[in-house]
């Protein structure tokens, strides 16, 4: 079971980001972990940039992997879930829907990199995204 923790500076639905994110932890088949969720305003999200990648504007998303995919191998049974990172998510930087930003936040922290993978990330996102909206 994944659990999730959300907080949000500008009036969005975390509840919603936590099921949908709960739901594709689920389908990628993550036994046990703990998620950070954090949305902000582009403020915030232009400090959090410029203090972590020295990038001095919003970004929509942003993903800080804590224990990570090895994590979930290695991690004993007993005690709580691995921890696989923080995303923080800005709505007013982005170009997607929340929903979307959510899965490509929590791909990141499973080690996914869609600048070098071929497309191999965004296309399990993608998918993700789609089975995400089927199901209402």
């Amino acid at each position: 079971m994944i659990e999730i923790v959300a907080t949000d500076d500008v009036g969005v639905d975390v509840a919603s980001l936590e099921q949908v994110l709960a739901w594709a932890a689920d389908r990628l088949e993550i036994p046990s972990a703990s998620v950070g969720v954090m949305v902000v305003g582009p403020e915030r999200m232009a400090r959090i940039n410029h203090r972590h990648r020295g990038i001095d504007r919003a970004t929509d998303v942003l993903a800080f992997p804590l224990d990570g995919p090895d994590g979930l191998d290695a991690w004993p049974d007993e005690g709580p879930p691995p921890e696989l990172g923080d995303v923080v998510i800005c709505p007013d930087a982005a170009d997607e829907p929340l929903t979307t930003l959510a899965i490509h936040g929590l791909l990141h922290l499973l080690g996914h990199d869609h600048e070098t993978d071929d497309g191999t990330m965004l296309r399990i996102q993608d998918a993700l995204v789609e089975a995400a909206a089927a199901r209402g």
